[in-house]
């Protein structure tokens, strides 16, 4: 019987020494922070908003990686493909980690592989639209998109994927009123934000920076309607989808969070954890994030970061299956 717990505890402060050693090693190279869209995006804006920041609290260059595609499923699956040793950082949200695998049925990771570490924003949710759709406000929009239903000419609604969380936003709002709209993919939202000016789509609901408030004030956009409970003061004039009857309690944000390989080594993430919390912390990263028109929350612990991922997870299943929502 000694000899058994003698030989355990050697085994448990070997394990613990092990990961003091790789808490004081870590990292030793080059760290890469993977952004699931192309360059231009608002996520991409965000990961080259904090990468250098980022690397002198790592000790290390971090290298920011864009690779869009499959609703940022593309990027996901190559990040569980790398090793699980922190050195691939995923910057990602429910879009690409809960609802991508959801309704894209050559994805085959779950939200479950990944372990979120830390978020860095919280984003509100505005409706774009072309500059002349025919629209000033949430009431006009639906009575027009149920118009355009009727005459059989459906309004367009962008997304950067199938089961993105714009796709999700188009078809609850769809399924809710009634009225039918049409769906048209793109691999990120630069791509969909240039066909919105070029008015080859009508609208997209989607997170936005300071260059998307630019796009309304100089008139190359309209935003008829916000997403939140409450008017949004980048967009005065729009307002909230949730104050119409029919889109009551229509409320959504979306925020960015980074994540590793669920087994990364603990010691690891805690040194991750670390580092982008002080990252989050950072006046100038703080600053420069909200100049984006974008919501910085304080850092959080870890448990307190399951257990958002663990609610968000369930929330967003439970809408695709009322949605009906299959894999294609």
């Amino acid at each position: 019987m000694k000899s058994a717990l003698k030989s355990f505890f050697c085994v448990l402060s070997g394990l613990l020494l092990a990961g003091a050693t790789l808490a004081q090693t870590f990292p030793s190279k080059p760290v890469t922070l993977m952004v699931p869209y192309p360059a231009g995006g608002v996520s991409d804006v965000i990961a080259r908003t904090l990468n250098t920041t980022l690397a002198k609290h790592l000790g290390q260059p971090v290298i920011v990686e864009n690779l869009g595609g499959a609703s940022g499923g593309i990027a996901a699956q190559k990040v569980l493909a790398s090793p699980a040793d922190g050195y691939t950082i995923f910057q990602g949200s429910p879009n690409e980690l809960i609802l991508a695998p959801l309704s894209n049925a050559a994805i085959k990771y779950k939200s479950e592989d990944f372990r979120l570490v830390q978020m860095i924003t919280v984003n509100p949710l505005v409706m774009l639209a072309r500059k002349d759709f025919p629209v000033a406000n949430a009431d006009q929009f639906l009575a027009y998109a149920k118009k355009a239903a009727a005459d059989r000419k459906p309004v367009t609604y962008a997304s950067v994927g199938p089961g993105s969380m714009y796709h999700l936003l188009g078809e609850h709002l769809s399924g809710l009123t009634g009225i039918e709209m049409t769906h048209v993919p793109y691999k990120g939202g630069a791509p969909a934000i240039q066909d919105l000016m070029a008015g080859q789509v009508d609208i997209m609901m989607t997170v936005y920076g300071k260059s998307y408030v630019q796009m309304v004030e100089e008139g190359k956009l309209k935003a008829p309607a916000v997403l939140s409970a409450e008017r949004q003061d980048n967009f005065k004039g729009a307002t909230p989808l949730n104050d119409t009857k029919a889109l009551k309690g229509f409320v959504f944000d979306m925020w960015a969070g980074f994540f590793v390989h669920k087994d990364t080594p603990e010691a690891v993430v805690q040194v991750l954890h670390k580092a982008l919390s002080e990252v989050a912390n950072d006046p100038a990263i703080r600053a420069a994030l909200e100049a984006q028109a974008m919501q910085v929350p304080r850092p959080q612990p870890l448990a307190t970061m399951s257990k958002v991922y663990v609610d968000n997870t369930s929330r967003y299943r439970a809408i695709a299956k009322a949605m009906n929502l299959q894999p294609q």
